[in-house]
């Protein structure tokens, strides 16, 4: 049965392949000229596939020329490339556990490391982990990175991005707990921001910000800034390292909170160009910043925009929306 230009096999809804029409489901709102030397004016947002339960995570793999995401909730990692459309990849993808539960127990932020290995923000093993196998044979198994600060585990890492020294810096809110802020198995009585570096060893660079989320590092390795996908406090917050990566000069890219009653959606992944453009999903769709950091425009999607990834030449922007994948040719 095709549906949208995708097919059902064998229960699952499989993207189309190259030559096959796709639905648009979005649209570019122009802020300012300059984006223009981003996206084009006849870019289209398209649907390469859809049916998820909640997609996220999204990284393109340019030596396997693949697109690899999570459906945090069926515990699976995807991938799809323009040769064979989508395929499952990995699963279980964030919970190895045997015990069943519920709640968002998948992966969630995934990661090329400096290595070229995958590295995994495990919701259910409330781990970062790193998957065994090589990228073109993935099977599951997987060597921790970091599970816990001062001897308890942490919540659910949501995400993380890498300096080009190996250091690690992830978000830990509580969405991979089963009831999530008020489980009874949560350890950690805060939301952290984290540093793990290459021996393992865990800092917490910060316990104030309420629901972190989405994390990028800017191309100088300079500046951190972090989502908060809290409705509350919709906000994206930039701190410059400072001394032994301590966060100083904390400030505000954009609050958007006024924007959460009018468009779904909140800060959430982001990531940034070598140039120093940002594509940070909020309310709406995908908010682009230029390397100014001022506001250029928004691709505003259907559903709601969980993170987004660049390919290697920034000639493609992939971007998880619900139960969408989303493709927009810059």
């Amino acid at each position: 049965m095709k549906i949208f230009g995708l097919f059902l096999l064998g229960g699952l809804i499989l993207g189309a392949c190259a030559g096959e029409s796709r639905r648009i489901a979005g649209s570019v709102e122009r802020l300012d000229p300059g984006l223009d030397s981003i996206i084009g004016p006849d870019a289209l947002v398209e649907v390469i596939a859809e049916g998820f339960n909640w997609s996220e995570g999204p990284l393109w793999v340019e030596e396997e020329k693949m697109l690899l995401f999570s459906d945090v909730p069926e515990n699976i990692v995807y991938k799809w490339t323009a040769k064979k459309g989508l395929e499952p990849y990995l699963t279980p993808s964030g919970y190895t556990g045997s015990q069943p539960r519920g709640g968002e127990t998948g992966s969630n932020g995934l990661l090329l490391t400096r290595k070229g290995k995958l590295l995994l923000c495990q919701h259910g093993d409330r781990r970062l982990a790193i998957m065994n196998a090589p990228l073109d044979l993935p099977e599951p198994g997987f060597t921790p990175v970091a599970d816990n600060y001062e001897g308890k585990k942490f919540n659910s890492p949501n995400d993380a991005v890498q300096r080009s020294n190996g250091d690690l810096f992830f978000t830990d809110p509580p969405y991979g707990l089963e009831k999530r802020a008020n489980d009874p198995a949560r350890e950690i009585p805060f939301q952290g921001v984290y540093k793990v570096n290459g021996k393992g060893q865990v800092t917490l660079l910060t316990d104030s910000i309420s629901r972190p989320n989405g994390i990028a590092l800017t191309p100088d390795e300079k500046t951190l800034i972090v989502a908060n996908s809290d409705p509350e406090k919709a906000i994206w917050y930039t701190f410059d390292l400072g001394s032994r990566d301590s966060l100083v000069n904390p400030g505000i890219l954009m609050d958007v909170t006024g924007e959460v009653s009018q468009a779904p959606g909140l800060p959430d992944g982001l990531k940034i160009d070598s140039e120093g453009t940002i594509f940070a999903s909020g309310p709406g769709g995908i908010w682009v910043f230029g390397k100014d950091r001022k506001l250029l425009g928004k691709i505003k999607v259907e559903g709601v925009a969980s993170n987004c990834a660049l390919d290697e030449k920034t000639s493609t922007l992939y971007i998880t929306a619900d139960s969408l994948i989303l493709r927009v040719k810059m």
